[in-house]
């Protein structure tokens, strides 16, 4: 399993766009249903900072994810927007949840 979490800031008049991206990307993974991705973004109360937070249950499933055209789209038009901070993405480890994940 990979637990990928990734918190960024656009400038505000960019946070809609990011949002609609985020939203097509949903809506493709969801079209997919495919069971190895878990994919979820939270938008923090300043308007303009997002916190993805992806599970995957293999390296090929996070690789399918970012093979998607949405989600292409998402980040060639992420990084030209002229983010007020950059992506820091974190790979973190499962210690216990109330979940069922993979085996």
């Amino acid at each position: 399993m990979k637990i990928v979490r990734v918190q960024y800031t656009t400038a505000a008049e960019f946070a809609p766009i990011n949002q609609a991206n985020i939203a097509a990307i949903v809506h493709e993974l969801k079209e997919l249903d495919h069971p190895g991705i878990k994919y979820g973004c939270w938008l923090l109360p300043d308007g303009k900072t997002f916190m993805h937070f992806d599970q995957f249950e293999t390296e090929e499933d996070h690789e399918l994810l970012t093979s998607l055209k949405s989600f292409q789209k998402f980040g060639d038009e992420l990084w030209a927007s002229g983010l007020e901070a950059e992506p820091k993405l974190e790979l973190l480890h499962l210690v216990a949840s109330t979940e069922n994940f993979w085996s």
